[in-house]
């Protein structure tokens, strides 16, 4: 199965990774527990066999407390895949059960997806409606401590391991902001149900898609979301929103099932390695769950790997507008390869490149129109008059009624009301829908 996702989550679904020590996304294919494996053309190292036996010999005679020989193996194993790139991993059999629970959308956690920057752990972004996202936790922060102990110097698994425990038992994460001082956030864990898809309409005629990440059935779910909105709208919607900030990404097929929904022909994404099955290539099928709507998508520095398939292809296929910020820059593909003791490895075999035969590894997806974040503040309407509220004055001369100062009060809050990207994105649809004369 194919998987992209950017960063390691705290619910600690490994996911895709992306080509960046931050991130974990990519293409994530499950090959079967029997799959051959290539046999290596080049001769043993015996030398550096007969080193690695020494030194664990060594390790067993003179290390201060005992250690068995599986404990040592295992940590060697771990190092050969650690020290390949960042997204590459050797999955003890929690690690490769909590992929798969990722695919599927639930799994037990804090809900953030982290990484590592410069010895410190990153939160790469927070998964809505999850304890991280609730106690305002942002993409962005470092987390300096975990319950107290620092965190410098850890890898990202080790991070990860700490911040694992039983469901409903509290955790301190000490985390610093901008540069700013360290704060402490205390939080529970707690079974993380990810809803990678919600939908709805904005205004009349302008419907809004977020896709928190891409699971197993968040293609069929985006699908779905289309009709709903059509339906909810009663006819062909003027203009849509596609959003993806902050998605690190998850099933490759997932995120062809999601850019196919909007595109009637030509490719997707295809996929370069050494081995003959990392050649892979998606294209669109004719049919077009969107029927053409006017299409604005958002990314931004947390939108990673199978996010940036779609952006790409969409962006390449000039099938929508890209509106926000540089996403994050995971262009590699990871295999995961089970193995006979419930663990697998997770290995990076391929590059993707979008239709125009772009990389997105190490530089990202770079939008059509730069939007960054603001501080949207709403001013009170001043006690305004119109021609209509004077006495006396003339009516309409083409027979049309009066309209005077209407005073109502506060309106129903709107998502495009706080968020300035996402009001940019409304407005420029609504623009869009002007020039065409719809």
């Amino acid at each position: 199965m194919p998987y992209l996702s950017r960063l390691t989550s705290l619910a600690f679904a490994i996911a895709i990774v992306i080509g960046s020590p931050l991130a974990q996304a990519a293409e994530v294919k499950v090959a079967p527990a029997a799959a051959p494996v290539a046999p290596a053309k080049a001769p043993l190292p015996l030398e550096e066999l007969r080193t690695f036996a020494e030194v664990m010999d060594r390790i067993k005679a003179a290390y201060v407390e005992p250690v068995d020989d599986k404990t040592l193996l295992e940590n060697a194993i771990k190092g050969m895949l650690s020290n390949l790139d960042p997204h590459s991993a050797y999955l003890g059999p929690e690690d490769f059960l909590e992929l798969q629970e990722s695919t599927s959308g639930e799994f037990g956690g804090l809900g953030i997806e982290v990484g590592v920057e410069d010895g410190f752990v990153k939160v790469v972004s927070p998964i809505d409606d999850t304890p991280a996202s609730k106690a305002g936790i942002e993409a962005g922060d470092l987390i300096v401590k975990i319950n107290g102990a620092p965190t410098q110097g850890q890898t990202m698994q080790e991070a990860v391991d700490k911040m694992r425990g039983k469901i409903g038992e509290k955790i301190t994460l000490t985390l610093v902001r901008d540069g700013g001082t360290p704060f402490d956030v205390t939080l529970a864990r707690a079974t993380i149900q990810v809803k990678s898809v919600k939908a709805q309409m904005l205004e009349n005629g302008y419907g809004y898609i977020r896709i928190t990440q891409f699971q197993v059935k968040t293609g069929e779910e985006v699908g779905k979301a289309l009709a709903k909105l059509r339906k909810d709208n009663g006819k062909k919607m003027s203009g849509l929103v596609l959003d993806l900030r902050n998605n690190p990404g998850g099933v490759l097929q997932s995120a062809v099932e999601v850019a196919d929904h909007f595109l009637t022909k030509g490719l997707i994404v295809y996929t370069k390695g050494r081995i003959a099955n990392s050649e892979l290539r998606f294209s669109a099928d004719p049919a077009d769950a969107s029927e053409g709507v006017p299409l604005v998508v958002l990314i931004n520095g947390g939108s990673a790997s199978a996010s940036e398939i779609v952006a790409g292809a969409l962006q390449d296929q000039k099938r929508g507008i890209l509106m926000g910020t540089d996403s994050f820059g995971k262009g590699s593909v990871q295999t995961v390869l089970p193995l006979n003791n419930d663990r697998a490895l997770k290995i990076t075999t391929a590059l993707y490149y979008t239709p125009n035969g772009r990389s997105i590894q190490a530089q990202g997806i770079n939008p059509d129109i730069v939007v960054r974040r603001a501080k949207v503040t709403n001013e009170v309407d001043g006690e305004n008059y119109k021609e209509a509220d004077l006495l006396g004055h003339l009516g309409n001369g083409n027979g049309g009624a009066d309209k005077p100062t209407v005073k109502g009060g506060a309106s129903k809050a709107r998502p495009q009301d706080d968020d300035f990207q996402l009001s940019q994105a409304l407005s420029l649809l609504k623009g869009l829908s002007i020039t065409r004369g719809k």
